[in-house]
């Protein structure tokens, strides 16, 4: 009697909403139609439709596949306080942060598969299942790490909500096995995928010891930041208790992680631009453009510039403490990884080209809403989780 009673409370408190959020699914479902209108031109002619030929192979889609397996390991920034050092303001929202991982991976894989000519071939990526020359590929290795991270955090989520929905503590044993596993994969899925690029030896643009380490130094930047504006969100849409302590420690972390991402990127520059070897036209490319070829000039200062009025808005505390400027400095750095990660790592890999050409790529509307359309997907994922993990806290609160 009491379950039954129980029961369609729990189902409004799933199914309900505001208009915003129903307006704001509908505007995912929306965007996916759109996106998905334009990736069915994509999957009946082909390649072709995208700016992507043989000078330039990687672009648009690998470049944010990049992007959100970093955001996919950021989630390890808030597991690490909340489980290790048990700092309660983390204990409350980090399950989010894993629902951001699990939401970032699916993204990323997602972002594979548009960016393969025939999605059919997409089984063989499946550890176990698919022909990929494991363990020789570093693209299997890859795969393998995402789909165990994705595995291991909704092992987590799943527990979690378990316990809360029967109120209960979760069981130290149980809880630290997962997130002892969870924390090396979260920096093995960036490291991995670092390593994808330093290994081909046909771009030395990529060949540097510091490319694994840049790679998570953005990503906890770019997570973090991505992470500080959703809780915002969160506990204005939802009956979410997320203290301002805890947006203030996510502030005061990103203050080390972004020194960490500039301090790589400017021994990089340092290493080249002091050396002067044969690589030096591929920063000269980023920074000045090689003859009337600027056409990456405008996007590698912008990110430089994003980057350090973020890290200075982050570091001072008048700022830091001011959402204004707090949520300004977060959209900052989150453009400036952006555009690091999604533009000036890729391009210049393969620009200038093996016979010293320069081919200008830009995404073509097709890829545009290709990307759109994924995105959307990872939005709609996390939104629906959200919801069904902000009404079993809330039915375990009653």
């Amino acid at each position: 009697m009491h379950k039954d009673r129980l029961n369609p409370y729990r189902f409004k408190i799933v199914s309900g909403g505001s208009r915003a959020f129903y307006a704001w699914l509908i505007f995912l479902v929306a965007v996916i139609i759109w996106g998905g209108l334009g990736y069915a031109g994509q999957l009946r002619e082909g390649l072709i439709t995208s700016h992507m030929r043989d000078s330039v192979s990687w672009a648009f889609y690998i470049g944010n596949f990049t992007i959100m397996v970093g955001i996919a390991a950021a989630a390890v920034m808030l597991v690490i306080p909340a489980y290790i050092y048990h700092w309660k303001p983390f204990k409350e929202i980090v399950i989010f942060g894993e629902l951001l991982a699990i939401s970032a991976v699916f993204t990323s894989v997602l972002f594979v598969l548009v960016d393969m000519g025939k999605p059919r071939r997409f089984w063989h990526m499946i550890p176990a299942l698919g022909s990929m020359n494991f363990p020789s590929s570093l693209l299997a290795w890859d795969f393998l790490f995402l789909f165990a991270y994705a595995a291991v955090n909704i092992a987590v989520v799943l527990y979690l909500l378990q316990r809360l929905k029967h109120k209960k503590d979760h069981e130290n044993a149980v809880l630290m096995s997962l997130v002892f596993i969870s924390i090396p994969l979260a920096i093995g899925i960036h490291t991995v995928t670092a390593f994808l690029y330093s290994s081909l030896a046909a771009r030395p643009f990529w060949h540097t010891a510091l490319l694994a380490p840049r790679f998570l130094a953005s990503a906890f930047s770019s997570g973090l930041a991505l992470l500080l504006i959703l809780f915002q969100v969160l506990r204005r849409t939802t009956n979410l208790e997320i203290r301002d302590d805890a947006i203030w420690k996510i502030g005061e972390i990103l203050v080390y992680t972004i020194f960490l991402y500039l301090f790589f990127i400017f021994s990089e520059f340092f290493k080249e631009l002091y050396s002067g070897t044969e690589n030096i036209r591929y920063w000269k490319y980023l920074l000045s453009g090689i003859g009337m070829n600027r056409d990456l000039v405008l996007f590698t200062w912008t990110y430089l510039i994003t980057g350090c009025v973020s890290f200075i808005l982050f570091l001072v505390p008048l700022t830091r403490k001011n959402f204004i400027t707090l949520n300004m400095a977060a959209c900052l750095i989150f453009i400036s990884v952006f555009i690091e990660k999604g533009v000036t790592l890729i391009l210049p890999g393969f620009t200038p080209d093996v016979l010293g050409q320069v081919y200008v790529y830009s995404p073509t509307w097709v890829e545009i809403r290709t990307a759109l359309m994924v995105y959307s997907s990872g939005l709609l994922l996390f939104t629906l989780m959200s919801k069904i993990v902000s009404a079993v806290i809330s039915t375990a609160r009653d």
